[in-house]
């Protein structure tokens, strides 16, 4: 079995034992230096690195997680692009893409969001898909052979997306079960304008169903700049209803964060005490909403990360869109998406709760096995960055070395 040993600067708050910590020299961004050794896959040690000069030290971080991505439509930009960048161009640009899709364009799209991931040094993906329409099927079987494919280096979770009411049919209970059966999760898309009474049975019914196939949630909701928090509303008034045995995450949120702040933070309460998750997805969000040029002053909706937090919800960060209508942008990396996030988020990497949301938060939200936070017999899967500094590191997308199981890859 493959063993070693390397001197690197690890964020504090990776680390499960914070004897460390109180040992080491802890610099300004919160890097600790320590030697990390490794066996048979696992960390084997771990201690505080006894060199006087630290400062030739790199970045090691556990390899990362995107939360919420799209790999069946990633990379579809040329063929349905958007160039007014509008929310209602994307979609219909969308649907029209999903027109002429092929299961062999869903595959390559895939494989190569993928392999992408891989080398950037991604271990989890949770992807939303397009299940609507003929390929809706085929397009799940082309994506679990690839989920099957990748398990060794990948986790690949799969959300069928779809619109909410889609659940209430027939049709919708028979592609249910088949998601069930591949460990999927239920998806669906609630954004305004949209009758109340009627969201409200649907929600039900959704839930209702999660729970008889023991089927996770996650929702598109309030992706918009109009009627703050509406969908998030009616969710809350059906999860007073049922008794919700399955997680549930609500992806974007965005219009919370347009809310007065007393409201803001009575919701982000309910939202903590029904345990419902949010996945803030900044780059698409700022890309699509808040577009009124006649105005002088700019609004960006998007979740109001800090005071979800403070309410004590599971927040993370995604990607989201690649290359595709929604976004032009994204590669699958996750140094990247860190950077850009940075100044829409004011989320910084060497405070704890800048960081959780895209490590332990992440990998808390999407349930895997391990935390990312470094510990004896924690697995070797690490990624070695060629920079000194968080600065550094986010400054521009560094080289770097991916450990899986404690080999290099």
């Amino acid at each position: 079995m493959h063993k070693g040993s390397l001197q690197a600067l690890v964020p504090r708050g990776l680390l499960a034992n914070r004897t460390y910590v109180c040992e080491g020299r802890v610099d300004a961004e919160g890097l600790l230096p320590l030697r990390i050794g490794w066996e048979g896959g696992r960390i084997s040690s771990l201690e505080v690195a006894n060199s006087e000069s630290v400062c030739d030290l790199n970045l090691v971080l556990p390899r990362l997680v995107e939360p919420h991505a799209h790999i069946d439509k990633a990379f579809s930009w040329l063929k349905a692009p958007n160039l007014k960048g509008t929310y209602s161009n994307a979609l219909a640009a969308n649907l029209q893409e999903l027109k002429s899709r092929t299961v062999l364009d869903v595959r390559e799209r895939a494989k190569r969001s993928l392999e992408l991931a891989l080398s950037n040094g991604l271990r989890a993906i949770r992807s939303h898909v397009d299940s609507f329409g003929p390929l809706a099927e085929q397009s799940w079987e082309a994506l679990v052979d690839l989920q099957k494919e990748f398990k060794p280096l990948i986790e690949l979770q799969l959300v069928a997306l779809v619109p909410l009411e889609y659940w209430s049919t027939q049709e919708g209970h028979h592609f249910a079960k088949k998601v069930a059966t591949y460990k999927g999760f239920l998806g669906g898309v609630l954004v305004p304008p949209f009758n109340v009474k009627k969201i409200r049975t649907h929600l039900f019914e959704a839930l209702t169903l999660a729970n008889e196939l023991g089927c996770g949630i996650d929702l598109h909701i309030d992706e918009s700049q109009i009627k703050p928090a509406v969908g998030l509303k009616q969710l809350l008034e059906v999860l007073d209803q049922i008794e919700l045995a399955v997680p549930i995450t609500c992806s974007h949120a965005s219009s919370m964060s347009l809310l007065p702040p007393k409201e803001l933070m009575y919701l982000a309460h309910r939202l903590a005490e029904h345990r419902v998750n949010v996945v803030a997805l900044p780059l698409t969000n700022s890309w699509l909403l808040g577009r009124n040029y006649k105005s002088r002053s700019i609004k960006r909706p998007l979740a109001p990360i800090h005071q979800l937090q403070q309410a004590g919800v599971t927040v993370s960060v995604g990607g989201d869109n690649v290359q595709d209508p929604w976004f032009p942008l994204g590669n699958f990396d996750p140094l990247t998406l860190m950077a850009f996030s940075l100044p829409l988020t004011q989320l910084a990497p060497w405070q704890r709760l800048g960081l959780a949301p895209f490590t332990t938060s992440a990998a808390s939200l999407m349930n895997l096995n391990w935390d990312g936070v470094f510990d004896l017999g924690s697995p070797a899967d690490m990624i070695f960055l060629e920079a000194s500094s968080w600065s550094e590191a986010l400054a521009a997308s560094p080289r770097r070395k991916i450990m899986i199981n404690g080999s290099w890859i």
